[in-house]
């Protein structure tokens, strides 16, 4: 197995290495010249735990809340409850092996209202095999994601795989330390090369040429230091280096090669000391046990930087050439040490252009020429370190703060509070998407980017909400309008398969249908289409012709079991009452719809979870709309009281700390009593807006409108990503907010929802609230 890590290449330092925005067009916004306050949550290890990670996340901490103390961070550690160490001041603590735990900590960092969230990944320090409890974790996260890879491996076992390729798709952003892992992510996980942005690990920024100063505080003075630091452990290749000590000690008498740090605790575990006292004894059998000091302790970054200061040259005779970025060699090329190293990815990358020696790996000879090489000629020793200590310049810790205030900035989605605000109410959206997507059947389904991908054909459910628009869409020409009408209706008409008693839904594009009955929440949307059309239809026989169907298909349809298809069918009910309120059929189904509801509700609120079912699925806020206009209809004030609070409820879950719309994402399907963010719909923000006007008509609460606008600030903007979905143009609206951020493609759904919902937001906008003498009046107020 091949491993290979992160460092290297800031994304300032080149403009070929210039990351380019995720989002095209009018969503990429011009780089800011003065970066912008911020928020993050900075998930890691943490000191005072004894890893590498731990002291890198800790650092990334300090650097910058010296550097940028306009940035805020909210840390959160990932601790071992074996093992709980006092982290200070820290946002929270996660168990690393606790799923629940994960959740928990999800949900406190959504509701901190964070810009983004900052991950610090190595499959190690996660639970579950290879740390698989990542996964979970980053799908139940809202805000921006930023992951910092400390392993990339070009031959990970699928597992290994499976988890990056997850943690990769739900990226705004991908910290590497080196050229070498943003092309091994670019060609072997397929990342957009516009996410990756390339940031060598920070360095100390201390004066030049303090060895004698700092031997002589180490009772070194007179001695030529060489020096490796880092856990102990298989795999440093520190016997090559004390193999090479006799021929470097023969020539140089006064040689010390200093090895400091600790041994690996989970060696420590395994084998306790067996590797250190192998070393040892290596060094008595050469007779170089008085060149050969250990200091077996975990150093503070303080005293390792003296203990740096302190040597003349530094090794690191690593065997494997994809060895995992060492932090100890950028300190070491910041303070301008003389580096001799095998030739690992990090240095490669870090000592070319003469600011160190590479050899071959596993090599005592090698070394032995290296050090002797620079030993014999102080001069050429000097120029070396001059060389490292100006390549350091470049990875110092202010740079580094730089680099990463610019990463988080890249990642975090513009502030929708700030930006373009959303276009005025009266401004209605063009219809020109619309007519694209449809033809003479009807209106095809899905889009490839603008286009319409003919091979998925139509379906029942858009030509359903098709109908609907041409009932409500203004500045139509009656011919236009009715050629549209009479196309979405006669898919309905033809859809109703009358031996099975059920609509089709699916359709080839050949007009073949793929089905002889559709969903029952296709049949449910049908019956709304139908009792809309009937109360709104702009032509008196296309109205007639609804009601007839209507009353053709309900009592087939009588006997649903969908929760949706019922709320849909209720208020296509609702619709035929406005317009005949002694319509038996109608009254009929709103009744037997309600009470279903209101038994649903019995059975499934609990005080922590105020709804209908034990998850939260598709079009949530249609069922307490349904129940609010059937208590309208039927004058049952307990009906809009349950129908309100249910509402609120849901409304509620979908708003984030910062108060843009966050609908329940469609990922969030089948799990009891949670939701995750993503992918967020525009099927969700049409819901949402048009069940607050229903909750405004009846209770002309201030709440219901500004929830109905933070819909509809979502197509533009208003969102998790910051993205813009609608285009008021042509009515066009993009198929919803991933991870990533907005889904190029522009589908029937996505249109209409975008569409409907301006024609709910405008009669909200225009209307006064309707008849509730009752004292729900205020309800929402």
């Amino acid at each position: 197995m091949n491993l290979l890590s992160h460092d290297q290449e800031p994304g300032w330092q080149s403009g070929s290495e210039k990351v380019r925005s995720i989002f095209s067009g009018a969503n990429t916004p011009e780089e800011p010249s003065v970066l912008r306050p911020a928020h993050i949550a900075l998930i890691g290890n943490f000191a005072p735990r004894k890893c590498g990670i731990a002291t890198f996340t800790s650092e990334i901490f300090e650097k910058l809340r010296e550097h940028h103390p306009e940035i805020t961070v909210d840390v959160h550690v990932l601790d071992d409850r074996a093992a709980p160490l006092g982290y200070g001041p820290v946002a929270g603590t996660i168990a690393h092996d606790d799923p629940q735990d994960y959740a928990r900590a999800a949900r406190q960092i959504n509701e901190s209202g964070v810009d983004a969230v900052w991950l610090q990944h190595e499959y190690g320090i996660f639970g579950g095999e290879d740390g698989a409890m990542v996964c979970p974790f980053v799908d139940r996260l809202a805000p921006p994601l930023i992951l910092t890879l400390h392993t990339v491996l070009s031959e990970p076992s699928p597992r290994q795989r499976a988890i990056l390729d997850h943690l990769v798709t739900r990226a705004s952003r991908i910290m590497v330390m080196s050229r070498h892992s943003r092309d091994l992510l670019e060609c072997e996980y397929a990342v957009p090369a516009a996410i990756i942005e390339v940031i060598e690990h920070g360095a100390p920024d201390r004066p030049f040429g303090r060895q004698q100063e700092f031997k002589a505080r180490l009772g070194l003075a007179g001695r030529k230091v060489l020096m490796t630091f880092g856990l102990l452990g298989p795999g440093k290749g520190l016997e090559h280096a004390i193999a090479a000590l006799p021929a470097i000690a023969e020539r140089h008498p006064d040689v010390l090669y200093r090895v400091v740090g600790a041994s690996h605790p989970n060696l420590v575990a395994r084998e306790g000391e067996a590797y250190r006292e192998k070393l040892e004894r290596l060094a008595a059998d050469l007779g170089v046990a008085a060149h050969l000091a250990w200091d077996n302790r975990f150093l503070e970054t303080d005293e390792l930087l003296d203990q740096l200061e302190a040597c003349d040259i530094y090794l690191t005779p690593y065997p494997g050439l994809q060895q995992s970025t060492s932090g100890t060699l950028s300190y070491a090329v910041a303070l301008g040490k003389a580096l001799v190293s095998t030739p690992y990815v990090h240095a490669r990358e870090l000592l070319g252009d003469g600011a160190g020696v590479l050899i071959e790996p596993g090599s005592s000879e090698a070394i032995a020429a290296a050090v002797n090489a620079l030993l014999d000629d102080p001069g050429e020793r000097l120029a070396m370190q001059r060389r490292a200590w100006a390549r350091g310049r470049e990875t110092v810790w202010p740079r580094f703060a730089e680099s990463a205030a610019r990463l988080i900035d890249h990642a975090r989605a513009p502030d929708w509070r700030w930006g373009l605000p959303a276009p005025p109410i009266t401004a209605t959206p063009g219809l020109s998407a619309v007519f694209a997507m449809s033809d003479a059947t009807g209106m095809l389904q899905h889009a490839i980017g603008v286009v319409p991908d003919r091979r998925h054909g139509y379906c029942l459910d858009d030509n359903a909400r098709a109908l609907m628009l041409m009932n409500l869409a203004g500045g139509l020409p009656a011919a236009e309008r009715m050629k549209w009408s009479f196309a979405y209706a006669g898919f309905i008409q033809y859809a109703w398969n009358g031996e099975a008693g059920r609509f089709r839904n699916f359709m080839n594009y050949d007009r073949t249908w793929c089905e002889d009955e559709g969903s029952e929440d296709s049949n449910g949307r049908a019956l709304w289409a139908l009792g809309q059309t009937y109360e709104s239809g702009s032509d008196p026989l296309l109205a007639a012709w609804a009601l007839q169907l209507f009353e053709q298909v309900l009592p087939s349809l009588a006997e649903m079991g969908s929760p949706r298809a019922i709320a849909f069918a209720m208020l296509g009910a609702c619709a035929v009452l406005r317009s005949a309120p002694d319509h038996a059929a109608a009254r009929a189904q709103v009744e037997g719809g309600g009470a279903f509801l209101m038994r649903l509700l019995g059975h499934g609120r609990r005080p922590d979870w105020g709804w209908f079912e034990a998850v939260l699925g598709y079009d949530n806020p249609r069922l307490p709309q349904a129940l609010i206009e059937a208590g309208v209809a039927l004058g049952r004030e307990d009906w809009i009281g349950d129908g309100l609070a249910t509402l609120e409820w849901i409304c509620h879950q979908q708003v984030s700390a910062r108060g843009a719309f966050r609908p329940i994402g469609s990922e969030s399907f089948h799990k009891p009593y949670s939701y995750l963010p993503f992918d967020q719909q525009p099927l969700e923000a049409q819901a949402a807006i048009e069940a607050a006007r229903s909750a405004w008509r009846v209770t002309g609460g201030a709440f219901w409108r500004e929830h109905a606008l933070a819909a509809w600030r979502w197509f533009f903007g208003g969102n998790d990503r910051g993205v813009v979905l609608a285009d008021m143009a042509s009515g066009r609206c993009h198929d919803g907010v991933t991870p990533r951020g907005v889904n190029g493609n522009c589908g029937a759904e996505s249109i209409l929802a975008f569409q409907l919902s301006h024609y709910a937001l405008s009669e909200l906008a225009r209307s006064g609230p309707l008849v509730s003498s009752g004292p729900l009046a205020s309800a929402g107020g």
